[in-house]
């Protein structure tokens, strides 16, 4: 399944570079295929580690607030693997055409 999510923290101010980092850091730590824009960051892998990477991530951004917004957008498709390239690669093969 794919996952692209966004956690931010609830009354941390305008700059929530440092606190989305280390969410960031935690997925990349996972080892799970994944990749981050400037509004969210995908990750792929089986349902149960994908989310416990996401709550992980959630966890890491509460260290220093107390609350915090997640929104998350699923692509549940068992037995699918490398969707994150392979849809991007079908649109792209089109637009050179």
């Amino acid at each position: 399944m794919l996952i692209a999510f966004s956690v931010t923290p609830i009354g941390a101010g305008e700059d929530v570079a440092e606190p989305v980092a280390k969410a960031v850091k935690v997925v990349r730590a996972s080892g799970l295929p994944n990749r981050t824009d400037s509004m969210f960051t995908t990750i792929e892998g089986e349902w149960d580690e994908v989310m416990d990477v996401v709550k992980r991530a959630c966890e890491a951004v509460q260290e220093d607030c107390g609350r915090v917004s997640l929104v998350l957008k699923a692509d549940i498709r068992p037995g699918v693997v490398n969707a994150m390239t392979v849809k991007v690669e079908k649109v792209e093969q089109l637009l050179a055409e």
